[in-house]
């Protein structure tokens, strides 16, 4: 296992980047603590998998470092590294056996074969290959294959780092679950550092111990998926975390009040006066409908009954807006009004948090 640290780091896949558009990561100063399990969340194209690859070692950085337990490692190969990598899609030998699959690794650094044959049979149990361990690789399904690449990655115990690149898009529903729990169980058992790309917030949610959230080449937030929804670091992260995501809304924040479309928003804490693009958000389920009273004008659009629970859209003065009802909870009769509760929003100044007066200069 190891620390591992990326100071200054950034990349380019232009030779002469000139704008900050050019840069596929923008600077990144982070460290992620060893044997911790992190996931990398992001949509499609926000640096996700560039990051992943400097980390192993197959792609090396425009700019900056990366230290293995304070040790640079920047410009060693991966084979140096001592790290496990699984794919987005299978990468198996086919003229070999399941089993052989899985021992390749160990074989390869020559352990004791009744070790490799312990450890085989313990990760075909883990992925479901007992009765298949002597079939030959060729031939088998997608997923079952990509089943073989994950446990080939984890046949290891000494490894730095298990790395992760979206393993689960070809695996079947059900066996997602049954894999990502046998992952979350691998990752108790023996401390491994895990890193998993994906950008699916549920696999990234129930997997890790730290979320980090990417967006256009940044890490927005690193957190726990409990501070994720409830303060989101910023509005993309908001937006991205829940379903469906945060609500926002222009705004004027002054002390312990926001006006939105010239209606007075309670806040459960004070705010300095707040310049730039100022937005609060609030979460569907911290939403409250009612007819009539205070609160901001709102029109309902549609209902949708999802079984846990209802989902409400709303049209709030132009702006669309979400808010999440119980399961067993009618819609209001005559429902015009939305008001939220105050300890739940979130103010934004050009799509960052911003911290309250009695939080500032501390962690928010």
């Amino acid at each position: 296992m190891a620390k591992i640290t990326l100071d200054n780091l950034a990349h380019s896949y232009l030779k002469h980047p000139q704008s900050d558009d050019d840069w596929a990561l923008k600077e990144l100063n982070h460290d992620w603590v060893d044997g911790e399990a992190y996931a990398l969340l992001g949509s499609s194209g926000c640096g996700k998998s560039t990051l992943l690859n400097i980390i192993s070692g197959l792609l090396r950085p425009s700019r900056g470092r990366i230290l293995f337990d304070g040790r640079d490692v920047t410009d060693a190969p991966t084979a140096e590294r001592n790290i496990a990598q699984v794919f987005q899609f299978p990468v198996v030998y086919d003229t070999m056996s399941v089993g052989e699959n899985l021992a390749f690794p160990l074989k390869n650094r020559g352990a004791d074969p009744k070790y490799i044959a312990e450890r085989v049979n313990a990760i075909a149990a883990m992925i479901g290959m007992e009765e298949q361990l002597k079939r030959k690789a060729r031939g088998l399904t997608a997923d079952a294959k990509q089943k073989i690449s994950l446990g080939r990655g984890m046949v290891r115990e000494d490894v730095n780092a298990l790395l992760f690149d979206e393993p689960l898009t070809v695996i079947d529903p059900h066996m997602k679950w049954e894999l990502r729990t046998q992952l979350k169980q691998l990752h108790h058992d023996f401390g491994h550092t895990m890193i998993y790309v994906t950008h699916d917030q549920t696999e990234a949610l129930t997997f890790a111990d730290k979320v980090v959230v990417m967006y256009d080449g940044r890490v927005v937030q690193i957190g726990t998926p409990q501070e994720l929804f409830e303060r989101p670091a910023h509005t993309f992260v908001g937006f991205f975390i829940g379903s469906p995501g945060m609500n926002l809304f222009d705004a004027q924040v002054s002390g312990t009040t926001a006006t939105v479309q010239g209606v007075s928003v309670p806040l459960g804490d004070s705010y300095a006066p707040v310049a730039g693009q100022v937005q609060i958000g609030v979460r569907p389920e911290f939403v409250r409908l009612h007819a009539g009273g205070e609160g901001l004008p709102a029109r309902i659009t549609r209902v949708e009954d999802v079984g846990r629970h209802k989902i409400v859209r709303l049209d709030v003065g132009g702006t669309a807006a979400n808010a999440i009802l119980d399961e067993g909870t009618p819609v209001p009769a005559g429902a015009d009004r939305v008001s939220f509760d105050a300890d739940a929003i979130n103010v934004y100044a050009d799509d960052w948090r911003v911290a309250p007066q009695n939080l500032q200069g501390r962690a928010a």
